[in-house]
């Protein structure tokens, strides 16, 4: 039996495995699930399914897919489990493993404090990943080493073994070293605050970039709604996200997030999963925030994610599927999950099978009880959830945005490179299939058959099923069905445009450039806005650049640009710009939002008011939106506030009502908040229906 993974809140690690094994027999438990059966498909609404080939979501990076290995694992570098992986389109492969990176030492081997097995070593673990032709992601022991050890392990890879290991994280979870209350990763510093790891990242990007300057340095960062972010130290000035960015910002190559939604149920943990994009928005936002022009420069690495309930079920399968392609869509370049092995905690039934609640991919063999796994290495659920996107798309295609009007059924789409288009359809649902009509926008389908790939209830592998001749679709229950369709005219002449880039930017325009098709000979190029599925033209240019005007102040928008040839062909898009207008500059109001103090569920704010006009104002109102919808106003003062939705509405409270001019004075109230994933500040107030300035 293997090490399990501990999380903020949850007990203190097993460090030995006598331990783990005391403590997987005491948590069994049994617990009887229903195998639900399937409704007649024919008493469902179909579910409109819609795929936009004009709105691009990024490109399928090479280490898109991975997966975590550590070193307490005896079974990480068996032959069966190179096989495995490469079989799953595995990229990536993190290592010493999560929080033992804090106390693993790569000369001698060890970890103090914890178990290591043996056949583990850094160069044993490389033959795996050269096994699958995927790459390492190191993480560089911050806890209890030093900016020199981690250079010598720099020097031993990329000099001495010419491994060409790119990506380097500086330690696991430091947050969690005690600095807010809760400490499970060891940290050896005095100063556990986030200013010491800021400094200390630099001095180790510092150290093994001398050694070897093409690597890339990641920091860790907390993910936005979950603890502890927010959440101000003792002695700090800022919580951990905003503290870290500000020094290390002009430094690192990537930041590190972690997730474990958690839950009752893995189908809790699914749901969950819409919480994502919220997140990985308010990381960009901070990134953009510290690092201006740099910011395209440092990617977003998920290095750790899994549900953290019912991990071996066939709705955890579904989550990891749905996990993985949602963060790829929103800016993440690599997801790892969390672990390869780990080894069984709990036994319960789900969906009418067992489920041991064991963290691994793959079979460890263990047993609580009397009741055993598997053998080691017959994969779980999830391992065939991550399976499915090698059906869907691999590194160098593109992903576009698509919708589905259920929300039971979660949708993604990839533009392949060879021109073929594949739409992923996984049904949440345990008890009934649906009918899908499948609506294309800027992709003409061709006339041939679909290719159908599906993984559901009886598939014991990601299994090529006949595609109805009918041309209709079905998702089973419990189900990852992906359709291939070709084009009907085959590649566009044109090549994809670059990337945008935002240029100039005030409260109602953007200035936008971009590099030029690589192929073809566009006649012009066009910008469109992303509003989910659907594309708004926004502008079109016959050169690389364009002014976007009357966009509202304070407005974020998300924007690619696509080309199209004589013959009125779209090229792929290109990958997606987000950005905000500002506030106006020279607004008779100026408003200040400022958060108090916050807690991953919860925070206070003060809102200031100012009457910059040259004539008083006598009884106000101003109006904001949340730019989350999981974010709330529970309680107030000093003001009247009313919500619609997103919208709030303050309105004085009668002793506050007269504003002077110039300045003169101001109105201050304040709110106690709460907020469900990220709690991103508001960009746009109206003081009586004046857009007014933000400071």
């Amino acid at each position: 039996m293997l090490l399990a993974h501990r999380l903020p809140g949850r007990s203190r690690p097993v460090r030995s495995l006598a331990a783990a094994l005391a403590c997987a027999a005491a948590l069994a438990t049994a617990v009887t699930a229903r195998t639900p059966a399937a409704a007649d498909p024919a008493e469902e609404p179909a579910v409109e399914v819609s795929v936009n080939a004009t709105l691009g979501l990024g490109t399928i990076d090479e280490a898109a897919f991975g997966v975590n290995h550590a070193i307490w694992d005896s079974h990480m570098n068996d032959p069966e489990v190179a096989t495995l992986l490469d079989d799953a389109g595995i990229g990536m492969m993190r290592y010493p493993g999560g929080s033992y990176g804090d106390i693993y030492h790569w000369k001698d081997h060890t970890a103090p404090g914890g178990y290591v097995a043996p056949n583990t070593e850094f160069d044993k673990f490389m033959g795996t990943v050269r096994a699958t032709g995927s790459q390492p992601l190191i993480i560089a022991n911050y806890g209890t080493g030093t900016p020199e050890e981690a250079a010598d392990w720099v020097r031993y890879a990329n000099v001495t073994r010419d491994y060409g290991a790119k990506y380097w994280e500086i330690g696991n979870e430091i947050y969690g070293n005690g600095h807010y209350g809760s400490g499970w990763e060891a940290d050896d510093h005095p100063d556990k605050s986030p200013r010491e790891y800021a400094r200390n990242v630099l001095a180790y990007a510092k150290a093994m970039k001398a050694v070897d300057p093409t690597i890339k340095i990641g920091a860790v960062l907390t993910t936005p709604g979950d603890w502890p972010d927010g959440i101000t130290g003792p002695g700090d000035s800022a919580d951990w996200n905003h503290t870290v960015l500000s020094t290390v910002a002009g430094t690192i190559d990537f930041a590190v997030v972690h997730s474990y939604p958690g839950g009752a149920t893995a189908d809790e943990a699914l749901d969950r999963v819409a919480r994502m994009p919220g997140q990985l928005r308010e990381v960009r936002r901070q990134i953009d925030r510290y690092a201006g022009e740099r910011s395209a420069e440092i990617g977003i690495a998920l290095t750790e994610v899994n549900s953290n309930v019912q991990q071996n079920s066939r709705p955890n399968g579904l989550f990891a599927a749905d996990v993985y392609m949602t963060a790829l869509e929103n800016g993440v370049f690599n997801v790892d999950w969390w672990n390869t092995h780990n080894g069984p905690t709990q036994v319960s039934t789900v969906d009418g099978e067992t489920d041991f609640n064991d963290f691994g991919l793959l079979s460890s063999g263990g047993c609580v009880g009397e009741v055993c796994q598997p053998p080691v290495n017959t994969p779980f659920h999830p391992y065939y959830g991550i399976k499915s996107l090698t059906a869907l798309g691999g590194p160098g295609d593109t992903m576009v945005a698509s919708a589905s009007d259920s929300d039971q059924v979660s949708v993604h789409a990839v533009h392949q490179a060879d021109g073929d288009l594949s739409v992923m359809m996984i049904n949440k649902d345990p008890d009934h299939s649906y009918p899908v009509d499948i609506e294309y926008a800027g992709y003409a389908p061709g006339s041939g058959t679909p290719v159908v790939h599906r993984y559901a209830r009886g598939d014991t592998d990601v299994t090529r099923v006949p595609a109805p001749a009918d041309g209709s679709q079905v998702l089973p229950p419990y189900s990852i069905t992906t359709v291939t369709v070709s084009p009907r005219t085959g590649e566009a002449a044109a090549g994809a445009p670059g990337a945008p880039r935002l240029t100039a930017v005030d409260s109602s325009t953007a200035t936008l450039t971009w590099s030029a098709s690589t192929r073809g000979t566009p006649v012009r190029y066009e910008v469109y806005e992303q509003l989910g599925a659907n594309a708004q033209l926004l502008a079109d240019s016959t050169s690389t650049s364009v002014t976007l005007r009357n966009l509202p102040p304070g407005s974020e928008h998300t924007v690619n640009v696509v080309a199209r040839d004589a013959d009125g062909r779209l090229s792929r898009p290109s990958a997606p710009l987000t950005f905000t207008t500002t506030s106006p500059r020279d607004s008779t109001c100026l408003v200040t939002y400022h958060v108090d103090t916050s807690w991953s569920s919860g925070f206070v704010a003060s809102v200031t008011v100012s009457n910059l006009a040259d004539t008083p104002v006598d009884g106000w109102t101003l109006g904001f939106s949340w730019p989350s919808t999981g974010q709330s106003v529970q309680s107030f003062w000093n003001a009247k506030v009313t919500s619609d939705g997103k919208r709030v509405h303050v309105t004085d409270n009668g002793q506050n009502a007269v504003l002077a001019p110039d300045g003169g004075s101001t109105a201050t109230f304040g709110f106690v908040g709460a907020n469900e994933g990220a709690n991103p500040a508001p960009t746009t107030f109206t003081l009586n229906g004046t857009v007014c300035r933000t400071a």
